[in-house]
């Protein structure tokens, strides 16, 4: 799941070419997550345990990074809190469960993408509760996502994935949306990184509670896991996955967004799904149909256009206002 920060005022180029060239390497280290996360969980390995993993060590390397690098952010008002604790159920625990498990039962090309339907969930929410009115320009974007989530589940043929792995991934979505909407509200009044660190601590403390993580086998951990041609310990990638597809991934984007608007970001972002499904072709050997590619396609165009007309209509509505756009963070 990428990332969520406010955007800063336009830079020069020098710095946007900085800010391009992070958000490009904290989107392929997001887009690998599932790649890397795949092999461990054939090694025997459940979807929780190694979520569980996964947010635990992030939030460690995150707590004491932020810890002795900008201890201030990690003050919290008690009026903080309940947005804290939404933040990291939904938008850090929720999403990786939801996504672990799709990607257990589906191809990781098509987790990630039922992932990215997150912004027209957003524009709907938009329209449906918030009751603003959405051009015609986002209907588009919307209706072409769908057609595209159609042809990657290919529903001709009466739904032919897993359906555990569909609805999962679907609730991932879901959850994801959560993380853009509560991070949009809580970014008005606290530094994304701080808010990011808390939300991984709260994110650990419940998937744990969930599956304990000192509760998975010593000997699974040292078991050779098939990552492409190499068979490296089980251990090795767990560690890869919350530092690399993690802790790393969100600093780098976090950084990013001091050199680079959201809305450039965000359509880079959209790199995610193209790196998840070249790896996992590469190194599991998933391989989707032609008509899943072209789907893919057509669902990721759908998405840009609608993140593109979200972070516009923003602009418009504050003028001079950070804004945040997503960039997800599976």
């Amino acid at each position: 799941m990428s990332l969520e920060v406010p955007a800063v005022a336009p830079a020069p180029v020098s710095r946007r070419g900085r800010g391009t060239t992070l958000i490009l390497v904290s989107s392929a280290c997001f887009g690998s997550s599932g790649t890397i996360a795949k092999p461990t969980m054939l090694a025997g390995l459940s979807p929780q345990q190694v979520a569980a993993a996964r947010i635990a060590l992030a939030a460690v390397v995150l707590l004491l990074g932020i810890g002795i690098l900008r201890p201030r952010l990690l003050r919290v008002r008690p009026a903080e809190w309940p947005l804290l604790l939404g933040y990291g159920l939904l938008g850090v625990a929720g999403v990786q469960l939801c996504y672990f498990v799709s990607v257990n039962r589906l191809p990781v090309g098509i987790a990630i993408l039922l992932e990215f339907t997150s912004p027209v969930l957003i524009a709907l929410w938009a329209r449906f509760v918030r009751r603003v009115r959405l051009p015609r320009t986002m209907w588009l974007g919307i209706t072409l996502a769908m057609l595209g989530l159609a042809l990657v589940a290919q529903v001709w043929e009466g739904l032919s994935l897993d359906s555990v792995g569909f609805v999962a991934g679907l609730g991932g979505a879901v959850c994801s949306a959560a993380y853009f909407l509560i991070g949009e509200h809580g970014a008005t009044t606290r530094e994304p990184l701080g808010m990011v660190t808390w939300g991984m601590v709260v994110g650990a403390v419940a998937v744990c509670a969930i599956s304990p993580p000192w509760t998975i086998p010593v000997a699974l951990l040292d078991a050779p896991a098939a990552f492409g041609p190499w068979h490296p310990p089980v251990w090795v990638l767990v560690v890869a996955v919350a530092l690399l597809s993690t802790a790393l991934a969100y600093a780098l984007g976090t950084t990013a967004l001091r050199h680079l608007p959201a809305a450039v970001a965000s359509v880079i972002g959209l790199l995610e799904p193209i790196v998840a499904t070249a790896t996992a072709w590469a190194l599991l050997g998933e391989a989707l149909s032609w008509v899943q590619l072209a789907g893919a396609l057509v669902l990721l165009s759908g998405a840009t256009v609608v993140q593109r007309v979200h972070s516009r209509q923003a602009g418009q509505a504050q003028p001079g206002v950070g804004q945040e756009s997503p960039a997800s963070a599976p």
